[in-house]
């Protein structure tokens, strides 16, 4: 048996079990992609320009200004990157080792030669192995061989790395790992992160394309007008680029990458792993949390309480050879020695799983009197077959106090083995009752969807008695209980009304949790559905989000979801929802600033040429504003905490847009205003009779003074400018701080000063810039102060 210092030696040795993947970008990569942006492409046009013009010291400036964004642009996509990396190790397959003579579960890249590998149904196999035991095992190999139907594997057989195990279980000692597999033989890789566009990338990309055409119209007639009365063409060009780089809104693509790669990043450090983009889009829009009762409203923690040893000891019988399922582990915990050297001693004969039919698990067992048939499971189906059926009283009872009862049943055959484990004549023995209690975090969750206009729905194998009593202690308003013998009773026109109503659903078997997912989207909800096993897939697939439980979850069902739950918790799944909501509203914060920021730009990029004034933005002032911009509406925006009314309102619309009409005109009004502001400032320093280097000086400390303004406003559409000085955000006092630093010396510093073409301005004169840059944007403050009280 491997131990844990020998299987850290071998990985150091022979690598990490993992493919190489696709999606890797080194540096370079990167840097291209970065260089092909069109607001480089235009810095790279504007300093050749300036060179040609002879003005060695501005395309300098703009050189070294290209080196900068470059590094600054590549370190925030690495920043992206490295999150998205972390997500891909975290969710990919998991695996459960024995070293030191102990479990382990570990990240599937970290399985080594010799490793010992417990598998059981559901598991993707992360390694090539050698089984040294089975159990009514089979595998689909379909993604080596392309065979579609499961293979029986038995001892000494092997598993390959990337298959899946379909039934049964076993143990198998690790031959191959990582590119020395089958399957790195042939150059397939892992399933990862899902690269696809999100919505949101599509919609940006849409808006982005309508822009760039945009401004390549207005920058053409801004050329030619430049041309047509001044006469000079290469400054008719610089003219039109500098309108080209205040325009080009290439800001929109780094505020998703970013924000969306570090969202995953941040709902990771609360236990859930995000493997598809899109289902953060769709957090905040979730109506209906549709979850298990075991292991998330409860704490997974079975005891077996109030039974007698001699049950306990038949029940052991029915449990797996190496049980993974909490209730089988509660029970063989319980039992006796002298039943566990028969676990060791006899020969397991025949598994008969659980069925729709048969909701109980059956051993049949080869003991030196003949076979010993023990089964235990639904008192419901174990009762008929007995015929006890005056013993469901003791059942409705045990389940009103929160207590689960399974029928224990047995039978002595000397015959065959039987294909129906219900035509085996079975004697009750009594009932194994266990008690899960219920998370202390779970009512408060429950309250807390019920304020955000969350429905909480429990799905479970359970009673309808026992599944009724845990949603009264965790909050969940139900009156009865929709059974799983209901539901197939229903049509799904029904069930899309039933739905409606209820809110437990009980006996319920994992291929109706499909059939659940779909009559909540007839009705129009959009759903989030947790779920943990093979069967459960198809759910996690068809809900808006899926969510599989990682602690007990197969990869089957961590495969078919979104979202991975790490430690089981419902509250986990709460403040997910939580944060799914931020980064929606950060994200369109952010997008409303980029849009405002933008109309002042380009607004004195071009009104100064149209009424024949001094010109007051050149490419090296677009540089400066971008160096403003790019880390705000990246950093700051991110970074900013949720509002604590956050979950005091509904759901948003899943069909709503990003960029809807409303938010588009508010933020181009917040825009405009703020233009007219810097505009009116600038006419009247011209008209004041001031320099020129001193009516762009004047000008551009508004423009910058505004900016400022319009990240402060942004940063909350719920909020206060006064609600929001209490809020931390360290980051964009650092940028404030830096960009009014950096606009004292492009104003005061001689050198510095001559690059920008600015002339020293007085006390008085700065300051009314500043107050009229931030009186731009100061009604938009007003008008959330007034929405707050109305």
């Amino acid at each position: 048996m491997l131990s844990s210092a020998d299987a850290a030696r071998r990985l150091a040795a022979e690598g990490p079990n993992a493919l190489p993947t696709a999606q890797e970008r080194g540096f370079a990569a990167i840097a291209l992609e970065v260089l092909r942006e069109p607001m480089f492409l235009l810095l790279v046009a504007a300093a050749a320009i300036y060179l040609a013009l002879g003005d060695l010291s501005e395309a300098l400036v703009l050189a070294a200004s290209v080196i900068v964004m470059i590094a600054i642009t590549i370190r925030q996509e690495r920043k992206a990157e490295r999150a998205l990396e972390a997500l891909r190790d975290l969710s990919s397959p998991r695996a459960l080792v024995v070293r030191d003579g102990e479990r382990h579960r570990i990240a599937g890249r970290d399985v080594v030669r010799g490793d010992t590998l417990i598998l059981s149904e559901g598991d993707r196999v992360p390694a090539d192995a050698k089984l040294v035991s089975a159990a009514s095992l089979e595998v689909d190999e379909s993604l080596l061989t392309g065979e579609s139907l499961p293979l029986a594997k038995g001892v000494g057989q092997e598993v390959f790395s990337g298959t899946l195990l379909v039934a049964g279980q076993g143990r198998a000692e690790v031959f191959a790992t990582g590119r020395r597999t089958e399957l790195g033989r042939i150059g397939l890789s892992l399933a990862s992160l899902d690269s696809g566009k999100t919505a949101l990338e599509r919609e940006t990309a849409r808006i982005v394309k309508l822009v760039a055409f945009a401004a390549l119209a207005l920058c053409a007639a801004v050329a030619l007008t430049y041309f047509a009365t001044r006469g000079d063409m290469l400054g008719a060009i610089l003219a039109g680029l500098t309108l080209a780089m205040a325009l080009v809104p290439e800001e929109f693509p780094v505020v998703l990458t970013i924000f969306l790669a570090l969202g995953a990043w941040r709902i990771s450090r609360r236990g859930v792993l995000t493997r598809r983009m899109p289902a953060i889009e769709m957090l905040g829009a979730a109506t209906v949390l549709c979850v298990d009762k075991t292991g998330t409203l409860t704490e997974n923690r079975m005891t077996v309480t109030q039974t007698p040893q001699h049950v306990v000891d038949v029940a052991a019988l029915a449990c797996e050879l190496d049980p993974f399922d909490p209730m089988d582990k509660a029970i063989v915990a319980a039992a006796t020695e002298r039943v566990l050297e028969k676990r060791r001693e006899w020969k397991l004969e025949r598994d008969y799983p659980l069925t729709g039919t048969f909701l109980a698990m059956c051993h049949a067992w080869r003991s030196p009197s003949g076979l010993v048939v023990a089964a235990k499971g639904a008192p419901e189906t174990l009762l008929r077959i007995c015929g006890c059926m005056e013993k469901m009283a003791e059942v409705e009872r045990a389940a009103a106090r929160g207590l689960r009862l399974l029928a224990v049943a047995e039978a002595h055959w000397p015959a065959p083995l039987l294909e129906d484990p219900a035509a085996y004549p079975f004697r009750f023995v009594g009932f194994v009752a266990l008690a899960d209690p219920l998370r202390a975090s779970a009512p408060a969750a429950v309250a807390l969807c019920r304020r955000a206009g969350i429905r909480v729905v429990m799905i479970t194998g359970d009673h309808p008695g026992t599944a009724l009593e845990i949603a009264r202690q965790a909050g969940i308003a139900a009156r009865a209980a929709l059974t799983g013998a209901e539901i197939s009773a229903m049509d799904d026109a029904q069930l899309a009304r039933a739905v409606e109503t209820v809110s437990v659903f009980a006996r319920v078997r994992p291929e109706q949790k499909l059939r659940l997912v779909a009559a909540y989207r007839t009705a129009g909800e959009v759903v989030a559905m947790t779920g943990d096993g093979v069967n459960d897939a198809p759910a996690l697939k068809a809900a808006h989000i899926g969510i599989a439980m990682g602690s007990r979850g197969t990869d089957v069902a961590r495969e078919a979801a979104a979202l991975v739950l790490l430690e089981d918790d419902f509250a986990a799944i709460v403040d997910t929802v939580r944060l799914g909501r931020r980064i929606y509203e950060n994200i369109r914060n952010a997008m409303r600033y980029i849009i405002s920021v933008h109309v002042p730009t380009a607004g004195m990029a071009f009104l100064p040429l149209a009424f024949g004034g001094p010109l007051v933005l050149f490419p090296v002032h677009i540089v400066f504003l971008e160096f403003v911009i790019d880390p705000a509406c990246s950093t700051v925006f991110e970074a900013e905490e949720s509002d604590a009314r956050a979950m005091d309102r509904p759901p948003r619309d899943p069909e709503a847009r990003l960029f809807d009409a409303r938010m588009l005109a508010l933020a181009l009004l917040v825009g405009a205003t703020l233009l007219a502001a810097v505009f009116a400032l600038y006419s009247w320093a011209v008209a004041s009779g001031r320099s020129e280097d001193e009516v762009r000086a004047l000008t551009f400390a508004a423009i910058v003074a505004g900016n400022l303004a319009l990240i402060f406003v942004n940063r909350s559409y719920q909020r206060t400018g006064i609600e929001m000085l209490r809020a931390p955000n360290a980051v964009l006092w650092g940028i404030a701080a830096a960009t009014l630093g950096a606009l004292a010396l492009a104003i005061y510093a001689p050198p510095v000063a001559s690059v920008f073409r600015f002339a020293p301005l007085s006390a008085g004169d700065l300051a009314i810039a500043v107050a009229g840059g931030f009186a731009g944007a100061a009604w938009l403050e007003i008008w959330k102060l007034s929405r707050a009280r109305a």
